[in-house]
């Protein structure tokens, strides 16, 4: 049986993943890994090394800290929900990149934040 914190970050690895807009095999292709060691990490079946972990950090441009956040109020957590990542699945299954560029760019102005694009 998966950790809780293992979980977690496979999650949070998920999130930024979908978010920066690669592909398992993509992240996978920078640490010299196959993209199905990407997916054990997601789903938490494989606990991610702390080396890794900064590594994916640098990928992905996000503090090593990021992976954790929200773990000790993470209430979705206990009932395996979390809503930003059904916001992240709900975006990827959008066909239309053109409606698809304007919900991000929404996003982008609510929060504040921008999302790195990938080419």
């Amino acid at each position: 049986m998966s950790h809780p914190v293992d979980v977690h970050v496979g999650r949070k690895l998920k999130q930024i993943r979908t978010m920066r807009r690669l592909s398992q095999t993509d992240v996978a292709r920078e640490l010299d890994l196959s993209f199905q060691q990407i997916q054990k990490y997601e789903i938490g079946s494989n606990r991610v090394a702390a080396s890794r972990l900064y590594e994916l950090s640098r990928i992905l441009d996000v503090p090593t800290s990021y992976f954790f956040e929200g773990l000790e109020s993470d209430a979705e957590e206990a009932n395996g929900r979390d809503p930003s990542l059904e916001i992240v699945n709900a975006i990827a299954a959008i066909r239309d990149d053109t409606i698809k560029s304007r919900i991000v760019t929404f996003i982008e102005d609510v929060s504040g934040v921008t999302v790195a694009r990938q080419n």
